[in-house]
This record gives C-alpha cells, sequence and structure tokens, in this order.
C-alpha cells in the first residue's frame, strides 16, 4: 500500500502562483510515475502532467509552458509548480502514484485550487 499526502492548494488571483506538493510513504517500489490530475465542476478529470521515476516528463497541452511538475526521490515528493494561473485552471487537484510493476495506483484525497478572475 501507499499513502499519499498532498498541500499546497489555496485561492489566488489569476496571473498568480501556487506549488503543490504530494509525499508518498508506504511501499515505495522504485519503477514508478507520480502525477497530477484535476478535476473541476461538472468534468471528467483530466491529465496535468506526469513524472517518471527516471524523471520523463509528460503535460496537458493546456499547462505547458505554466506548469512545471518535478520529484524529489529521496522524499518520495513530487510538485506541481503552477505559474500564470487561469481561471480555468480551478479544480480539485489529485495526486497519483503509479507502481509501474505491481501495476498498481493509488490516489490522494485531492486539494482545492480556485483561480479568482
Amino acid at each position: 500500500q501507499v499513502q499519499l499526502v498532498e498541500s499546497g492548494g489555496g485561492l489566488v488571483q489569476a496571473g498568480g502562483s501556487l506549488r503543490l506538493s504530494c509525499a508518498a510513504s508506504g511501499s515505495i517500489g522504485s519503477f514508478n510515475a507520480m502525477g497530477w490530475y484535476r478535476q473541476a465542476p461538472g468534468k471528467q478529470r483530466e491529465l496535468v502532467a506526469t513524472i517518471l521515476s527516471g524523471g520523463s516528463q509528460n503535460y496537458a497541452n493546456s499547462v505547458k509552458g505554466r506548469f512545471t511538475i518535478s520529484r524529489d526521490n529521496g522524499k518520495n515528493t513530487v510538485y506541481l509548480q503552477m505559474n500564470s494561473l487561469k481561471p480555468e485552471d480551478t479544480a480539485v487537484y489529485s495526486c497519483k502514484f503509479r507502481d509501474l510493476l505491481r501495476n498498481a495506483d493509488y490516489w490522494g484525497q485531492g486539494t482545492q485550487v480556485t483561480v479568482s478572475s
């Protein structure tokens, strides 16, 4: 089992920045992927960004150039630096840990990000 604890959400004005963190604990496999997903009211959950244990990154087109995902493998923590935030970025952001060897997914509880215009 893997437990995820997220932090860093909040309310920010358009154009502002926030940094999300997600710390994983438990049975952490060395071959894994961590990522952020978001779900806005009335919409399906969508991928924001992912990063493999080796460092390869993937971003949704809507956040490229504004958001940066990074990780500290020593701390089993993934970060999402969000800059130039827009009202359409408002959503619940959830962290996901995928154990690529066991093909198992674990989710955090989610953190609210609200961007005011």
